[in-house]
């Protein structure tokens, strides 16, 4: 009795755990794609007036 509450519990926490992970993982995912690159070109519009006002 005891090795089956034993391994039920270690199989709880490792399918509990894996689920976790992958939310943490998707979580990551959608924060990557919603930051802006910080080296790609801003707007050109933006760079058009900029260079309007020189």
């Amino acid at each position: 009795m005891f090795k089956v509450v034993v391994l039920g519990t270690g199989m709880f926490f490792a399918i509990k755990w894996h689920h976790d992970q992958a939310k943490k993982d998707a979580q990551d995912k959608r924060d990557a794609e919603a930051k802006p690159d910080p080296q790609a070109p801003q707007d050109r519009n933006a760079q058009q007036d900029d260079q309007r006002e020189a």
